[in-house]
């Protein structure tokens, strides 16, 4: 006897059909109109007031979802300027010393001291775009000089002595060298 195979199966909607089924495989009629008993698609549920998702979204992603992170208004950028201490500095000198020279030269750098107990070792010659007043003291007390990007001069008394000192030019603003001119045109 020879087994009969079967060659066409009935789509599972129509085998749904009938007497006694009513819900299609889906458990209660309710279940399956919409996605009401799930509590909404994907992330919905999960915002501020997040009543029915709550301990789904702390379980993955822990306490810092909901609130405030960080204080920052429009305003204000990320201070993206390079620094560097002066015991970087003395620390790496191989590194930052140009070859042939006695210079190291960090012209992107503002140079600061770092720990306000540091001592400087050894007579350092550095050109730099700016230098805090105690960087600057602590490098000529040991005979040491630093070249100093003129743009900055007008921000800093000690910024400005240790750029004359140096020779460099100090750029005023256009309005000052105006007000510079008609006092010498009135003498």
């Amino acid at each position: 006897m020879s087994k009969m195979v079967k060659t066409h199966k009935r789509r599972k909607s129509s085998r749904m059909h009938g007497r006694k089924m009513g819900t299609h495989g889906t458990g209660a009629r309710k279940k399956n109109r919409g996605s009401g008993h799930r509590g909404g698609k994907g992330m919905s549920g999960s915002g501020k007031r997040a009543d029915q998702k709550k301990t789904l979204i702390t379980k993955l992603y822990g306490h810092t979802y909901f609130g405030k992170q960080g204080v920052t208004s429009r305003g204000t950028k990320r201070d993206k300027r390079k620094r560097i201490s002066l015991s970087q500095i003395e620390s790496n000198l191989s590194k930052y010393l140009v070859k042939g020279s006695k210079e190291i030269n960090l012209e992107e750098y503002k140079i600061l001291l770092g720990d306000k107990n540091y001592k400087v070792k050894n007579k350092l010659i550095i050109k730099a775009k700016e230098a805090s007043g105690s960087a600057i003291d602590s490098i000529e007390k040991l005979g040491g000089q630093i070249f100093l990007s003129p743009k900055f001069a007008g921000k800093d008394k000690q910024q400005t002595r240790a750029i004359k000192k140096t020779g460099g030019e100090i750029l005023l603003p256009a309005k000052k060298e105006k007000k510079i001119e008609k006092v010498a045109k009135d003498k």
